[in-house]
């Protein structure tokens, strides 16, 4: 079937030109590709309009308005449509939906790398002479959500190790600005490496969130957990023992540690008390530990009450990693693995400094997440981990 230029077109084409000069080419671009898709669509239907054919593949079915930015501003096309069974979008604009949807995808990477909505808008207007607003860009990041949701609902499996921690960012709610808790899991596998579990973002009350997070993890096939290494979080403990009954906590000696200036009564005795827990934590043994910390407490009785008071009561939380094999326990008695990872996504989150809900902090924050698992994942044993060196805690 062949189709010849409407003479008409072409005259109408070339009258705006003559009449408008350069201000006529949109107009008449837009009615020559019209007249292009509406001849793409008779060919690909085998048939022209109300013509009988019984090679006929569809049936065409009005069109469809689609405003496109190019160079000589926007310009809205008609797009044909059809029904039946044939699968049907013009040629002439297919590179420009693919352009269109490259696009999307790099204002999406942009947004997940921590570039600013106004320098997304500033980068887009340079290349193609039009600017997009932080609703357009957030819209696009949404294109990363299905992704981003299969990697936070993936099956786990058998991980020894267990290291969680939490941070917060600052979203908006009605109007006000609310610290919105983000909780992280890290797992070290039986093959030593490690990987980012799991994320959750939420306002909800510490422990229900906490307790939430943990639950899901087991949901999706967590398993083999020896050990917990974490920060004393508000309401973990008690999600913790709900969920993890049997397993060991270690609590982070780095955080102990200062967690323990707090009850220094003076500034000039703060290094000599942080020397003085950097040697229970480094003893070579669980009791050899609790011997100098009965001997530091016995010191600081008279001279710093409290200080003595919360060393007994609670050091012991960070000892429990002597009982893992001797070749692990530099790298699980702290949480520092997490905290690494935290300083990153602070880096990134900085750019943002707020965010208008909690869906657009867990979109970002999981896109992060996923780029460091699987470096780990991809990359040097973290823990050499077999069975003759795997002790029961």
């Amino acid at each position: 079937m062949t189709h010849r230029t409407d003479p008409d077109l072409l005259n109408n084409i070339l009258q705006l030109i003559s009449e408008q000069g350069t201000d006529g080419l949109a107009e008449g671009i837009r009615l020559l590709v019209n007249q292009a898709m509406h001849v793409e669509r008779s060919q690909a239907l085998q048939a022209k309009p109300y013509e009988r054919s019984l090679t006929r593949t569809g049936y065409a079915n009005g069109f469809k308005d689609k405003t496109l930015t190019t160079r000589l501003g926007p310009i809205t096309f008609d797009i044909p449509q059809v029904r039946g069974d044939l699968d049907f979008y013009p040629t002439a604009l297919e590179k420009g939906r693919r352009s269109e949807q490259a696009l999307k995808l790099a204002l999406a990477e942009m947004y997940v790398q921590g570039v600013s909505t106004r320098k997304v808008s500033a980068i887009v207007e340079e290349l193609c002479g039009t600017s997009v607003s932080s609703t357009q860009v957030s819209a696009c990041a949404k294109l990363l959500d299905v992704e981003l949701h299969k990697w936070r609902t993936r099956p786990l499996a058998d991980y020894p190790y267990l290291v969680i921690d939490a941070r917060y960012e600052k979203v908006r709610q009605n109007g006000q600005l609310l610290d919105c808790a983000v909780l992280i899991a890290m797992g070290v596998a039986p093959d030593g490496k490690r990987a980012l579990l799991g994320v959750s973002v939420a306002l909800s009350e510490a422990e229900v969130h906490w307790r939430a997070f943990l639950q899901s993890l087991l949901q999706r096939g967590l398993c083999g957990v020896t050990c917990i290494t974490s920060d004393d979080h508000s309401g973990l403990k008690a999600a913790r023992t709900a969920v993890f009954p049997s397993v060991p906590w270690q609590r982070c000696q780095f955080h102990l540690q200062q967690n323990a200036q707090a009850y220094v009564p003076r500034l000039d005795q703060r290094a000599e008390v942080a020397r003085a827990i950097r040697s229970v934590f480094d003893s070579p043994s669980r009791p050899a530990a609790e011997a100098r910390l009965k001997e530091i407490v016995a010191h600081y009785a008279n001279s710093a009450p409290k200080l003595a008071t919360w060393l007994e009561e609670n050091l012991p939380q960070g000892l429990t990693v002597f009982a893992l094999p001797a070749a692990h326990q530099q790298k699980m008695r702290t949480s520092n693995a997490l905290e690494r990872v935290n300083q990153e996504l602070k880096r990134r989150t900085r750019v943002a400094r707020l965010f208008p809900n909690e869906a657009a902090l867990l979109r970002l924050i999981t896109a992060l997440l996923v780029e460091t698992s699987e470096e780990w994942e991809t990359g040097k044993i973290y823990l050499n981990i077999n069975p003759e060196t795997q002790a029961s805690v």
